[in-house]
């Protein structure tokens, strides 16, 4: 069955004058996309995909190789060594004037432009990179705003200049478990009754997104951001997931094991010539 459908995918695919497949994708790189292939005992978080081992085995014995890794982390406490890395951070932000402040709800367009542009500039050299259009941000940001919660969602700015942001939200994964699917019950609205209470418990949250502009890479803004949200976080009795980055990006996983996050979860993309 897993053969004939990748058969008619690639027939499409070829229809299309296309020679390669490549995913699992949503749309881009910009949304859910990776095929879990190591972390199954661990529930889906805001976000992410999730899928029963056996996926791996199908796809690639289909012909599918891999083409990039994708890593999950999970941080629970502080460990004292990030400290020194929160003094040379500040030291180095306070030298170009880095402010940090949390995202304006009331202005959630012209915040949601002004991460598009940061982050189409931070992530232009990555893997797999697709810029956001405009029209493509101003959705995303109505969507997330019910999620957002300005000490998690944070905007480093130089002077007038928008150049880092990051941002965290509540796991609501954890509340969706508790009312199957449903919102209402014989027309009674118990499961959005439970969702509003377990939505008060949640305790869990993600890291979604992390961008620096090039010029202030060396600035000390990125390990500000996470750290300011990590600080938040913690105070609150929150634990939660730093995703996804990519297998090479070294700096990166470096900087987030140093704060004590361990990787848990494994994403894979798979591709294919076809025709």
């Amino acid at each position: 069955m897993a053969e004939a459908l990748f058969r008619a995918a690639a027939d499409w695919v070829c229809e299309k004058g296309r020679r390669e497949m490549m995913g699992p994708i949503d749309y881009s790189t910009n949304y859910v996309c990776g095929l879990l292939i190591d972390g199954f005992q661990h529930p889906p978080t805001l976000l992410t995909a999730h899928n029963p081992p056996y996926y791996t085995r199908l796809i690639e014995s289909c012909g599918f190789t891999k083409a990039k890794d994708w890593y999950a982390w999970w941080f629970s406490e502080f460990p004292s060594p990030a400290e020194r890395l929160r003094k040379i951070a500040a030291a180095r932000a306070g030298k170009q004037g880095v402010r940090i402040r949390p995202v304006n709800l009331k202005d959630i367009a012209g915040e949601g432009q002004r991460i598009r542009a940061i982050y189409n500039q931070a992530w232009q050299k990555n893997w797999g990179f697709v810029p956001f259009t405009e029209a493509e941000s101003e959705h995303m940001a109505k969507e997330m705003k019910p999620l957002l919660v300005p000490p998690a969602t944070l905007i480093a700015e130089v002077g007038n200049e928008p150049v880092g942001f990051v941002i965290g939200v509540p796991d609501i994964n954890v509340a969706l478990r508790h009312i199957n699917g449903r919102l209402t019950t014989f027309g009674l609205p118990i499961g959005l009754l439970k969702l509003l209470y377990y939505r008060s418990k949640i305790r869990t949250g993600r890291l979604i997104a992390l961008g620096v502009i090039e010029k202030y890479r060396r600035a000390g803004i990125a390990e500000m951001l996470v750290l300011q949200v990590m600080d938040e976080a913690l105070k609150r009795g929150f634990t939660g997931e730093l995703s996804m980055t990519l297998e090479d990006n070294v700096m990166v996983n470096r900087f987030i094991e140093s704060l004590g996050a361990t990787r848990y979860k494994t994403y894979r993309i798979y591709r294919r010539q076809v025709g």
